[in-house]
């Protein structure tokens, strides 16, 4: 019988896209034989008490997963730190996790296909996570492939892996010791990255993402990507701490599940796809035409 990885889910006073998030997840095949490990960040101030407390009010009947556990944090954390401490926190008891934010929907066979790659990739150290978001990519990727790095849309790993994210942003910052590796960094120089990860550094932001990326990237690390992606964002509609208005980054949801082993190495087509589609992101008539802030993702 497969060991269902134990689900952990950040929220914050974002009601309706909670319940979409649980909705969907709930629609998961295994959702049944999961647990589910409900963050609850504390309101930063008393104009956001009352969302909070409906989101709280709310978690407490969800039913549908084998067990509900759910931490109420007594301060306002932030979601860098929430996430930072509660997948801390549940991998060391767990040795492995499946992360959700507050506007991740998901496919039905999202946890098969999480489940499944943590099964299979369990003893290869190369593998650093599993991801669950892909780019509508018009051209035709894998089924399933690798590319180097970390990421942050409704993801998977293992203790081993997180154990080797660096929260020192400027150590991290420091090992980028060339422009060749800079410019993989960004994708081909087609996004920000770098920039990003010197605003953590300079404690201009607290961004976790960054940080979890740059980590499995300077370590040469793989993380799983799906050809048709199982996460979708609903998050970009100005709701969220860290997002703008955009439908740049919509997709449709696999409605099948999705063969997870494939070769262990990075996938050149898929990069260079990725790449493309940011470069065309960054484009000002693109922008435009998506209402799109096209930094936001990084800082979600």
């Amino acid at each position: 019988m497969l060991n269902t990885a134990p689900i952990v889910l950040f929220v914050y006073n974002r009601l309706d896209h909670t319940e979409k998030t649980i909705q969907a997840l709930k629609e998961n095949q295994l959702a049944a034989e999961s647990d589910l490990y409900i963050y609850s960040d504390a309101a930063k101030n008393p104009e956001a008490t009352q969302s909070v407390d409906r989101v709280r009010s709310y978690i407490k009947t969800v039913s549908g997963f084998k067990n509900v556990y759910i931490r109420l944090r007594d301060t306002n954390l932030g979601v860098d730190d929430n996430v930072i401490l509660g997948v801390t926190e549940v991998i060391n008891q767990r040795g492995r996790v499946i992360v959700l934010e507050d506007d991740l929907v998901t496919s039905p066979y999202f946890l098969k296909y999480m489940n499944d790659a943590l099964e299979l990739y369990q003893y290869e150290e190369q593998v650093i996570s599993i991801h669950g978001y892909s780019y509508a990519i018009k051209e035709k990727l894998k089924e399933t492939f690798f590319l180097k790095g970390a990421d942050c849309w409704g993801w998977a790993t293992w203790k081993r892996g997180w154990d080797l994210m660096e929260l020192d942003g400027q150590k991290l910052l420091d090992r980028f010791v060339n422009d060749r590796l800079k410019t993989e960094f960004n994708f081909d120089n087609t996004y920000p990255y770098i920039s990003a990860l010197e605003q953590q550094a300079a404690g201009n932001t607290k961004h976790w993402d960054i940080r979890w990326y740059a980590s499995a990237f300077l370590l040469g690390k793989l993380t799983l990507y799906p050809g048709q992606s199982m996460v979708k964002n609903i998050g970009h509609d100005a709701s969220g701490t860290h997002c703008g208005v955009s439908n740049l980054y919509d997709v449709e949801l696999a409605q099948l599940p999705l063969n997870v082993k494939t070769e262990i190495t990075p996938d050149q087509q898929a990069y260079q796809a990725y790449a493309g589609f940011l470069r065309d992101s960054a484009n000002p008539a693109a922008r435009k035409k998506k209402g799109l802030s096209w930094i936001s993702k990084i800082f979600k």
